[in-house]
């Protein structure tokens, strides 16, 4: 298999990048036990862990006209002159770039995360916060090899998108602690579960489904834990503290809305891409993933205590107020439970191949 250095459509610009920190580290000297729900998350992340070599059963290969077995309305120019007019082989090169380049995000998504959850640890000043942030740590590097192994299967891998890389450098240049989470835990980690949704809800391809909801079991705790510390820690802030988190957060929303277009695909391709971005906006795709997006965002922003007269003007003008009220704690169990589902599965299907081997070996 060739190694993902070689099949990046386009030069990644060096092997390294590099963000300048400027925070301090904080030891904590106080060990005894902390806040309940945090030290219950804490031990949830511990038991939950899982190994992608044994979890994920990757002789499973991909559809070479579909990889992942998506529906055609999930494909974002679906519909387009352009598109409609291109020979069969040529739609299954545009789905296997499109498809390609979504896995790329997600893997560079969750190498960003990997390095925001070690910055948490070493800058949060709580112990049970540096102790559940050492479980995300792990989860983030398992996430990062999970989607390498299945972005080798496309034979197509794309560097970061530039407005991903906008959003991770803000949060990592950032000194205070609490704009870690907030940008990580709230914004890229919404932004990564409403992508992941897609894709495991949706994929005819066992698979494709199965390293999204496994990722997505685990992503649903990294929210929850944001959560809990934010909640805790935005009452004490001043109005003018609490406003610019506000504008952050607004900022980050028509960003994610907006400027998630795919331009290196459709460029790489030869598309145009300003007709793809134009058509791509008002696409059910898109519609669906804003759905998706701003129901992990919104009620979580509200939970948190920045809910003042800045966000609510923003949310009421981009149309998405009407998401605070949705039940997150539902949709993370449900994370959860459809996780617990896959490893039923496929737990009841190698059950049946054991039984087939013995009946041949009888």
């Amino acid at each position: 298999m060739a190694s993902l250095r070689d099949i990046y459509t386009i030069d990644p610009d060096g092997s390294t990048y590099a963000v300048p920190q400027g925070f301090d580290v904080q030891f904590n000297w106080d060990y005894d036990d902390g806040r309940a729900a945090m030290m219950g998350l804490y031990r949830k992340g511990v038991e939950m862990q899982w190994n992608a070599d044994t979890r994920i059963d990757w002789s499973q290969e991909l559809d070479e006209d579909n990889p992942e077995e998506l529906p055609e309305a999930m494909l974002p120019i679906s519909g387009m002159a352009q598109y409609e007019a291109m020979s069969r082989a040529e739609k299954a090169t545009v789905r296997r770039h499109f498809q390609g380049w979504q896995i790329s995000q997600f893997m560079q998504g969750e190498q960003g995360a990997l390095i925001c959850a070690a910055k948490i640890v070493t800058q949060v000043p709580d112990m049970d916060s540096k102790f559940y942030a050492s479980t995300q740590v792990i989860d983030e590097a398992r996430h990062v090899e999970s989607y390498k192994r299945l972005l080798e299967k496309f034979r197509v891998a794309y560097p970061m998108t530039a407005p991903l890389q906008e959003l991770i450098d803000q949060v990592l240049r950032d000194s205070r602690w609490d704009m870690t989470y907030l940008g990580m835990q709230v914004v890229i980690e919404g932004l990564a579960l409403a992508a992941f949704q897609q894709i495991r809800d949706h994929a005819q391809n066992p698979l494709a489904a199965a390293v999204n909801a496994y990722v997505m079991q685990d992503e649903s705790r990294h929210v929850a834990f944001g959560r809990l510390a934010l909640r805790d820690y935005y009452p004490h802030l001043t109005q003018a503290e609490r406003d610019e988190r506000e504008a952050f957060l607004l900022e980050a929303c028509y960003l994610m809305r907006d400027r998630f277009d795919a331009v290196e695909v459709w460029r790489r391709l030869g598309l145009d891409p300003a007709k793809c971005a134009e058509h791509m906006y008002d696409s059910g795709f898109m519609h669906q993933f804003r759905s998706s997006l701003f129901t992990r965002i919104v009620p979580i922003v509200k939970d948190v205590g920045l809910w003042g007269p800045t966000i609510r003007k923003g949310y009421e003008e981009m149309g998405i107020i009407g998401y605070a009220d949705a039940d997150v704690a539902a949709l993370q169990e449900a994370d959860n439970d459809i996780a617990k589902e896959f490893d039923a599965r496929r737990a009841y299907v190698a059950s049946v191949a054991e039984r087939a081997r013995a009946l041949e070996s009888a």
